[in-house]
């Protein structure tokens, strides 16, 4: 059984930083990307970050560019998304999520694998 574990959330004032970090787990796990998908109170899950393997290349939705910055280690089956200056709106449960077949889609639903989410609060 797959397994994506989050953790690093918390609550931290605008301008702070925080650091995710997601593990995946399970005999049958493979992925193309990984990445990082967000849900505030009475919306839309969004995506955030990812990064496909195959030449490590970086998606960022508009909102985190310049902001956020992802890594991760295929070989390790992990993710981390570094949070700098953060920002109230940039509240909201954060899922870790994994593709086994990347098409470049921003889509939640072709996305396979997901974590249970970790809280980010950001304070005015």
């Amino acid at each position: 059984q797959v397994q994506l574990a989050e953790s690093g959330g918390g609550l931290v004032q605008a301008g702070g930083s925080l650091r995710l970090s997601c593990a995946a787990s399970g005999r049958t796990f493979s992925s193309d990307a990984m990445g990082w998908f967000r849900q505030a109170p009475g919306k839309e899950r969004e995506f955030v970050s990812a990064i496909a393997w195959s030449g490590r290349t970086l998606h960022y939705t508009g909102s985190v560019k310049g902001r956020f910055t992802i890594s991760g280690d295929n070989a390790k089956n992990t993710v981390y998304l570094q949070m700098n200056s953060l920002k109230p709106e940039d509240t909201a449960v954060y899922y870790c999520a994994a593709a086994r077949w990347f098409s470049g889609s921003y889509v939640s639903t072709k996305w396979d694998y997901w974590g249970q989410g970790t809280q980010v609060t950001v304070s005015s």
